[in-house]
């Protein structure tokens, strides 16, 4: 065990010690350009890097968020509506994202058992009565929301062939 831990930390200095022998190595050629340039400086080396070399090495670097960043207003109020009439908010609806809210919106999320980031779950919002809206959907309006047909209804033949398609036992 003991051999294997020396081994290891053998291994571990032995590719540290490679990696910084490689960045000493290394350099960037001076360019004449109208850029301006700074030094960096590290533990083995001084380099010189331009202007541009630096805003092509941080665009790569950089992080882009992507999501909703923030809540329009008219939908804050209505977040805020909604959880005072559940009793997780007191006052008025003022449409802003405040930590009263935020904070109102993680514990309505946390006594439901999901998650409590500081966008709102759509499961909440859907609980809330907050869910889509698909009153003006293309259909809505001339879609068949009837209930199907009694049991009863449906021929005894159909009935027996649907029976045993699902391999259910069924008397007459």
């Amino acid at each position: 065990m003991v051999l294997l831990r020396a081994s290891l930390a053998f291994i571990l200095t032995a590719s540290l010690c490679t990696s910084q022998a490689v960045a000493a190595r290394t350099h960037h050629s001076k360019k004449t350009s109208s850029h301006h340039s700074t030094s960096h400086t590290t533990a083995a080396h001084t380099t010189r890097v331009s202007a541009t070399t630096r805003r092509h090495h941080s665009s790569r670097r950089s992080h882009h968020v992507r999501g909703q960043q923030a809540i329009q207003p008219e939908r804050v109020t209505q977040i805020q509506q909604a959880l005072i009439r559940e009793h997780y908010m007191s006052g008025d609806a003022n449409g802003d994202w405040d930590s009263a809210t935020q904070a109102a919106m993680q514990k309505y999320q946390s006594d439901h058992g999901w998650q409590t980031k500081l966008m709102p779950d759509s499961r909440a919002l859907v609980s809330l009565g907050l869910g889509p809206d698909y009153s003006d959907a293309i259909n809505a309006g001339s879609g068949n929301f009837n209930p199907p047909p009694p049991v009863s209804s449906i021929p005894s033949a159909q009935a027996a062939g649907f029976a045993s398609a699902a391999h259910v036992d069924r008397e007459n």
